[in-house]
C-alpha cells in the first residue's frame, strides 16, 4: 500500500485570499510545500507575498498548478469562479468555504474533481477557528485526512452531515459577532455603573473564557453554572429577571434562527446562479 499524502508534499491554491483566505494562507504556510493565493487588489497580492506565499490574480493558473484548492470567495462571486475554473478543478481536491454552497452545486460545479465544503470562524485569524467539514458520501479516507489536516491547522475540526451546515454557519459561522456584540453590550452597562472601560473590557473577557473552560470541565449544564450563582435576593437574580424582561434570550434564539434562514436564502440564490451560468456556458459552447 503507497503511504499517505501528507500537506507539505502538496500546492495548495486559496482563491480568494481574503480576510479568512490569509488566515489559511499563514496557518498553513509551515505545513505545505507551496501555497499560492489570489487576488484582486495590488494590496491583496502584497499581503500574500508578506506571507510568504506566491500570488497571482489567475485563478485558472492557480488551480491548474495546485493539488488542493480552497474556495474562498462572496457567495456573489461563486457562480463565475466556479465557470472559471470548471475545466481546471479535474483530478483536483476542492475546498468550499463559501457560506450556502451544496455539495451538490460544487460536484455539479467542478466535474471530476472530489469537493469538500468548510465552515471556518474569523477566529482562524489566531488559529483558533471552530471549523467544521462536510464530505460526500464516496470521498477517499486519503482525500478527507488532508482536508482535516489542513483545517486543524486552523484550530479545531467537526465533521457533520451537511444538514447542518446552515445552522452551523449561523451559530459558529456568525457567532463571533454576535458575542462581540453582546461583550460590548455589557461593557457598556458597566462604563454606566461607573466603571472604566478599559477595565470593564479586560475582566469581562477574563470572566467570558474562564466561565467556558468551566463549562468545559464540568458536566454543568449551563443553567446549572447559572443557579450556582444566583443567591435569594441577590444582585444576579435581579440581573436575570431584567433579561427576561427584555426578551434577550428569545432574541438570541431569534438571531441565530433568521441567520441560519438567510444561509438556507443564500445557498438556494447561489444554486439557481450556478445553473444559469453552466447553462450560458454550454449555450454558447453548442
Amino acid at each position: 500500500m503507497a503511504p499517505r499524502r501528507s500537506l507539505r508534499e502538496l500546492t495548495i491554491a486559496v482563491i480568494g485570499a481574503g480576510r479568512i483566505g490569509q488566515a489559511i494562507i499563514r496557518a498553513v504556510k509551515p505545513c505545505a510545500a507551496h501555497i499560492i493565493g489570489t487576488g484582486r487588489r495590488d494590496e491583496t497580492l502584497q499581503s500574500v507575498r508578506n506571507l510568504g506565499a506566491e500570488a497571482t490574480r489567475d485563478n485558472a493558473y492557480a488551480v491548474s498548478r495546485a493539488d488542493l484548492a480552497i474556495i474562498s470567495v462572496k457567495p456573489y462571486q461563486f457562480p463565475e469562479i466556479a465557470a472559471q475554473l470548471r475545466s481546471r478543478a479535474q483530478g483536483k481536491i476542492v475546498v468550499s468555504v463559501v457560506a450556502g454552497v451544496k455539495l451538490a452545486t460544487l460536484r455539479g460545479s467542478f466535474p471530476g474533481a472530489t469537493v469538500f465544503r468548510a465552515m471556518p470562524n474569523i477566529n482562524a485569524l489566531i488559529a483558533m477557528s471552530t471549523t467544521a467539514l462536510v464530505a460526500p458520501g464516496d470521498q477517499e479516507l486519503e482525500e478527507m485526512l488532508l482536508v482535516e489536516e489542513l483545517f486543524k491547522c486552523l484550530g479545531s475540526v467537526y465533521w457533520i452531515p451537511e444538514e447542518w451546515m446552515d445552522a452551523w454557519t449561523a451559530l459558529v459561522g456568525s457567532g463571533p459577532a454576535f458575542i462581540a456584540e453582546i461583550v460590548d453590550a455589557l461593557v457598556l452597562g458597566a462604563v454606566m455603573a461607573g466603571m472604566p472601560r478599559q477595565l470593564a473590557y479586560k475582566t469581562l473577557l477574563d470572566a467570558i473564557k474562564a466561565t467556558a473552560e468551566h463549562l468545559t470541565q464540568t458536566p454543568l449544564h449551563p443553567l446549572e453554572l447559572r443557579d450556582e450563582v444566583t443567591t435569594p435576593g441577590g444582585t444576579t437574580i435581579y440581573g436575570l429577571m431584567l433579561l427576561e424582561s427584555q426578551g434577550v434570550k428569545a432574541g438570541l434564539m431569534r438571531v441565530v434562527q433568521g441567520s441560519y434562514e438567510r444561509g438556507r436564502e443564500l445557498g438556494e440564490k447561489i444554486d439557481t446562479a450556478v445553473r444559469e451560468k453552466l447553462a450560458e456556458n454550454n449555450a454558447s459552447h453548442s
